[in-house]
């Protein structure tokens, strides 16, 4: 097993950054504009006039911060502190706070509206930078961001955090995260991709406390020694939202009857979407709700979201195929399977397994983990272009219709996968 694991890791940093963090360095940086292109098609056409995301900033942010806290590469520091500055001037929203939705190619505000998956991950990157760099301004936007869905998004009666507002925090008739999904006010997406940066932010909250001090970034290779002095309250604050969070995983969203996690939610927490199940999301927040309570650090917690990991991700098995591929979502009701192999799903199937087997000394979880790998390497990396394919169908064609790198394709779930491999320590 141990040669296994090793093979695995050297695998994993060399397609991480010689086939994705190259492809986002050599072809998506916008010099004429600023920041990231918005669109590469599948067939390797770049838009220069698309549309800038801040999920796809978001996540470059964070992929190559976490990039640069692992490997200390300047090329990885430069391309993330390129993404911050151009969050910070142009996707923050001076006047009301928040963060937009898009931006034109020129870098002025196209969709206003706050949607808290976006805010979300704008404070996993900003905090991830804040980790690998000590740069206090980065973590001071993502306390502010914080305080915006603690502010707007957190339901005071219900408990739980509602989908999006519009510019001005006010209510939105269409709270969709995407044209995909169900118009619901809560889902299971959105709360993942919250405790996820919250997750993040209370981890350097942590390890900033416990150094005492941070070192500023003004400027690549300028470093100066900064007491942090964040208030204990606020540490507090992100602490006990964070437990909230585990709670309403383990209490709310997951179903007890299937051992799957619920996609959509009314105000009140009735499950009105149909029988829908998601096994992408499912094995994703398998080992991101572990992760959570790993650094909240309370066994008694701990305990009790590791029985929860185990169920789901068995749960998760009902979309594993016999390549060790994993199949996208279901419908129950109208019997409509979703067969098609997505890069996320299959990025977030290998990690999820992986975390089973490190944890709980699984060995068929790593064959699960491996297996997975394999489909990605035969299927999924694109060796010549760069970067992996959007997916393949069960007959392995290619899904070029979808893009290469756009509003949802992103340096992320696959970096991720490669950078957890990468941290972590197997006995």
């Amino acid at each position: 097993m141990r040669h296994e694991v090793e093979q695995l890791k050297q695998e994993v940093k060399d397609v991480l950054e010689n086939n994705i963090l190259s492809f986002w360095m050599q072809k998506m940086v916008d010099r004429e504009h600023g920041g990231f292109y918005g669109q590469m098609t599948g067939e390797g056409q770049l838009v220069p006039t698309a549309d800038k995301g801040g999920i796809l900033n978001a996540r470059i942010l964070w992929s190559f911060s976490a990039a640069y806290r692992v490997l200390r590469k300047p090329e990885y520091l430069e391309m993330a502190t390129r993404a911050k500055d151009y969050i910070i001037e142009h996707f923050v929203d001076n006047e009301f706070g928040g963060t937009y939705w898009s931006l034109d190619y020129l870098g002025q505000p196209k969709d206003t509206k706050k949607q808290f998956y976006a805010i979300g991950f704008m404070i996993y990157g900003l905090s991830e930078y804040a980790r690998a760099t000590g740069d206090r301004n980065a973590l001071d936007y993502a306390l502010q961001l914080y305080e915006c869905i603690e502010e707007h998004s957190l339901d005071k009666v219900n408990n739980g955090y509602i989908e999006a507002c519009t510019r001005e925090w006010g209510e939105i008739e269409d709270m969709r995260l995407s044209e995909l999904d169900a118009n619901y006010p809560k889902s299971q997406n959105t709360h993942l991709h919250i405790i996820e940066p919250y997750t993040n932010l209370y981890r350097c909250l942590k390890e900033q406390e416990a150094a005492k001090l941070c070192n500023y970034v003004p400027a690549i290779g300028a470093v100066l020694p900064v007491d942090i002095a964040v208030p204990r309250e606020t540490v507090d604050r992100v602490e006990a939202s964070l437990r909230n969070l585990i709670d309403i995983f383990t209490d709310r969203i997951l179903n007890p009857a299937t051992h799957h996690l619920d996609l959509f939610f009314d105000m009140d927490w009735t499950r009105e979407a149909g029988r829908l199940e998601s096994y992408g999301h499912d094995i994703e927040c398998s080992w991101l709700m572990h992760e959570a309570a790993l650094v909240l650090g309370d066994e008694k917690v701990l305990r009790k979201v590791e029985q929860v990991v185990q169920m789901v991700a068995k749960a998760s098995e009902k979309g594993l195929n016999a390549d060790g591929s994993m199949v996208h979502e279901a419908n129950l009701d109208t019997g409509y399977v979703d067969t098609d192999r997505h890069w996320w799903v299959q990025a977030e199937n290998v990690v999820g397994w992986v975390n089973i087997y490190q944890y709980f000394g699984d060995e068929a979880a790593l064959q699960k983990a491996l297996s997975g790998w394999q489909y990605i390497k035969d299927n999924l990396i694109d060796r010549e272009g760069g970067e992996w394919w959007w997916s393949r169908d069960p007959e392995r064609n290619i899904n070029r219709r979808d893009d290469k790198a756009g509003f949802w394709k992103c340096p992320y779930h696959n970096s991720r996968m490669c950078l957890e491999i990468l941290e972590r320590q197997f006995g």
